[in-house]
Formats: C-alpha cells, sequence, structure tokens
C-alpha cells in the first residue's frame, strides 16, 4: 500500500462563507488522503482543516498530527476490518483525522467491491444506485443586494430549500431579510435558519415566536451547546422545530438524543463524528428512535461531499445539506454537479470521483 498526503486551499467564484461562528473565511485549508494499493486500484479521502471555529483545532496541529499518526498506520489489511476495529493510533486521533482515513478506506472497500459507496454502505441486497440526492443552499452574511442576488440564482437554478446563517448581526435585521425572502418567493420556497450559537437561552424563545410567522422548517443550533435537558425545554416549547448541530459532537451525543423524550432534531457531520462509520451508526439509531436528522456538512471539497453524498442515499435523512463543493474553482477532486435542487456524482464505484494529485501540495509519502 502506498500513501500520499497532500494539501490544497480551494476558493469559490463570488461567494464568501461568513457565518456567526466563524467569521468571513477566504478559503477551505483541506487534507487529502490517497491510496494505491498492491493491484493498483485508487482511493482517495478529504478533510477539511481550517474548521477551528467548530472543534477548537487549528489547521497547524491537525496537520502535525497527520503526520505523525499516519507512518504508524497499517493500512494493509481489508478496510472493513480496520473501520471496525481502528489501530490504537488511529482510534486516539482527532475526528478530523480519523475522517480522512475513513473516508479513503472506504472508497477503497467500495472500489474493490466494484460498487457505488452508497450501495456499499446501505450493505447487502441494497440496490446499485445512482449517486444524486437533493439538497438545500445556504446564504451567509453578506450585505442585502448580495444576498438576495444568491438567493434568486439559487431558486433560478432550481433550489427551492434555503438556509440563512442569522446571529452574526442585530435579530431585527436577520428576521428581515428571511421576510424579504418570503415576500420574494412565497411558498415555492422552503426557509430554515441557522444562528451558529449566537442566541442567549434567554433571548431564544421570544425569537423564535418572532421567526415563526416566517413558516420556517427549523431553526438550527439557536444557542450555544449547553446541558442537553435545557436544550430539550427550549425545543419542547418553540413553536420552529430546533435542530441541533455544535451539539451533536459525539457518540455519547447521539446515544442521548436517540433515547428520546424530546422534541429535538439533529445535523450529522462526518468531520464531527469522525468519518462515513460513526455517522453510518449514528443514522441508523436516530432513525430507530425516530429522531429526525440531517446528513450535512462543512463547507467542503468534492470527496468529502461525495461521502455526505453516499451516506444520503444509504440512509434517507429527512433533511440534507450537500452544498459544499459547489461552485469551488480550484477542487483536485472535481466532477460533482448541481442543478435543479439535486447533487449528482459521476457513475461508477466508491465515491465516484478522482484525485487529481497535481492541484495539490504533496506533504508526504509512504
Amino acid at each position: 500500500m502506498r500513501l500520499f498526503l497532500h494539501r490544497a486551499m480551494l476558493h469559490y467564484a463570488g461567494l464568501t462563507l461568513h457565518t456567526a461562528s466563524s467569521g468571513p473565511v477566504a478559503g477551505l485549508d483541506t487534507l487529502h488522503l490517497a491510496l494505491r494499493d498492491r493491484d493498483g486500484i485508487d482511493a482517495a479521502g478529504e478533510v477539511r482543516i481550517n474548521v477551528a471555529y467548530l472543534n477548537g483545532l487549528e489547521p497547524a496541529a491537525i496537520l502535525a498530527e497527520a503526520k505523525a499518526v499516519l507512518p504508524r498506520l497499517d493500512l494493509t489489511g481489508e478496510p472493513a476490518v480496520i473501520l471496525a476495529d481502528p489501530p490504537a493510533p488511529l482510534a486516539g486521533a482527532s475526528a478530523p483525522l480519523r475522517m480522512l482515513v475513513d473516508l479513503a478506506l472506504h472508497d477503497l472497500a467500495a472500489k474493490r467491491a466494484g460498487l457505488p459507496l452508497c450501495t456499499h454502505l446501505a450493505g447487502p441486497g441494497a440496490p446499485v444506485e445512482a449517486a444524486v440526492h437533493p439538497t438545500n443552499q445556504t446564504l451567509f452574511v453578506s450585505d442585502d443586494a448580495t444576498f438576495l442576488r444568491q438567493a434568486e440564482a439559487y431558486v433560478a437554478r432550481g433550489f427551492r430549500d434555503l438556509k440563512v446563517r442569522i446571529g452574526a448581526a442585530d435579530f431585527t435585521q436577520d428576521l428581515a431579510r428571511l421576510a424579504l425572502l418570503r415576500r420574494t418567493f412565497g411558498t415555492q420556497v422552503k426557509l430554515a435558519a441557522d444562528a451558529n450559537g449566537a442566541w442567549t437561552l434567554d433571548a431564544a424563545p421570544a425569537r423564535l415566536d418572532a421567526l415563526a410567522r416566517l413558516d420556517l422548517t427549523y431553526v438550527e443550533q439557536p444557542v450555544a451547546p449547553m446541558g442537553f435537558e435545557a436544550l430539550a425545554r427550549l425545543a419542547e416549547t418553540s413553536p420552529i422545530p430546533v435542530m441541533l448541530d455544535e451539539s451533536v459532537a459525539t457518540e455519547a451525543d447521539i446515544a442521548r438524543l436517540a433515547a428520546g423524550g424530546h422534541r429535538l432534531m439533529a445535523h450529522l457531520k462526518l468531520v464531527k463524528l469522525g468519518g462515513l462509520a460513526p455517522a453510518l451508526r449514528a443514522a441508523r439509531a436516530l432513525a430507530a428512535a425516530g429522531v429526525p436528522f440531517m446528513v450535512g456538512q462543512m463547507n467542503e471539497g468534492g470527496l468529502a461531499t461525495a461521502a455526505a453524498l453516499h451516506l444520503c442515499i444509504a440512509v434517507r435523512p429527512r433533511f440534507a445539506e450537500l452544498y459544499g463543493a459547489d461552485g469551488l474553482v480550484d477542487d483536485p477532486a472535481p466532477g460533482l454537479v448541481y442543478a435543479e435542487g439535486v447533487v449528482r456524482a459521476p457513475e461508477g464505484p466508491g465515491l465516484g470521483l478522482a484525485f487529481a494529485p497535481a492541484d495539490s501540495s504533496r506533504v508526504m509519502e509512504l
């Protein structure tokens, strides 16, 4: 087995990422792990590392960890065995590094089986499906003209499920921007809002009440992560469904949600949970408990987005957030197509995308 670690900075055309928690983001700092086995099968995984506002980990720390851990891993065994019982250096690694290795191993396993990753994830007897799934689009913090122009562009392309980032400005401004979308598009679009934990617990009930007249599908992470019971009480009294994101960071969080007795929903992300294997377990646990959930992502490149796409097809979540690679101009794994409200990966085994190492910088070869 040969391993290649690469790094790239990905950029969007005409789009600035800006949320209440992240501030403006210039680009996506990503690591790519490429594998080539003895039969010449190439596989790859990806993780975005400039997400300290989510996990507290700086890019330099994740890169240093990758350089220290990857040489200690023996990935020559069957991917399914390694994923089911990760070696100690991997099991003790950060969630982003576990995600990076997990995606590459899943891509390799599905390619060896000659199956699209979604079929491989769904298990024996699952039909071989096209890698296509509906997705929302997100409207980031911006001036009003840019905000409306971006919304109109998404709707014109067939995307009618819009999520608005709020919490970075005065609430009256957030309310006005959401009202503008409802006046402009009426009921032809679904609207949701994501506060990224910006509200206080005291302010949240009145703000949820004020948003209720706009017929929002959900409000995501209205307050910062805190005790589960306080979040459950907020959801119980809210006129709008409450979805947790930053509060769903570990498998213990999933277990508490799956225990039931609440009205909360959950946003599952590979970079929080550590890859497809734990996210698949989480999705199945929540589905069995009747807890609505979204499979989503950070803004990420093609490989990470394709992984979330294949997971969506395998588990059929109520909501999907797969916009991350839309509009990237320098992705080393291009090929995802966004149109008419869906994202589509090319046909083929594994993730369906090929990693082009020439479009990134090599960090290490093993």
